[in-house]
């Protein structure tokens, strides 16, 4: 079956530019080769997978690299997201994405990159999810740095 991504609404949502396969993947709880469509609407990222078709909010979507940076109206959709749901942070599976993402890192680069972007979302993640990706950074770079010496 064709795996894709497909943009169904007019105007675009600004938060569309985090929105993965990986991401999603980690958000549902399931194997990113178990999402067979994933359609951007104009309020809510509908996802069709295996046993599964659910809606997910756009603000769910954690910031990645290779995109534009998040910006402050970002910043505003995440913290009403996470208001909304009645949460000090956002969800869980951030922290989880990016501990995964670090670990995946094959240059100091790379890892200074994802470095940089979880700081700037460092106060919308848990304290225990900071300390989980501060370690998976710490143990990346000592990695890299053995490599590359």
């Amino acid at each position: 079956m064709k795996k894709s991504i497909e943009n169904k609404s007019t105007g675009t949502h600004p938060l569309n530019r985090f929105v993965t396969r990986e991401a999603l993947a980690f958000h549902l709880g399931i194997k990113s080769d178990n999402i067979y469509k994933i359609s951007c609407w104009r309020y809510v990222i509908h996802v069709v997978g295996k046993g599964k078709s659910r809606f997910v909010s756009y603000a769910d979507m954690p910031p990645i690299l290779g995109v534009e940076e998040p910006r402050k109206a970002d910043f505003a959709k995440w913290r009403k997201r996470i208001k909304t749901r009645k949460q000090k942070y956002v969800p869980k599976f951030w922290s989880e994405f990016y501990v995964k993402k670090i670990e995946e890192s094959n240059s100091i680069q790379t890892l200074l990159k994802w470095e940089n972007l979880v700081k700037q979302c460092k106060s919308l993640i848990s304290l225990e999810g900071i300390q989980k990706i501060e370690n998976a950074l710490a143990q990346e770079k000592s990695r890299l740095e053995k490599i590359s010496h």
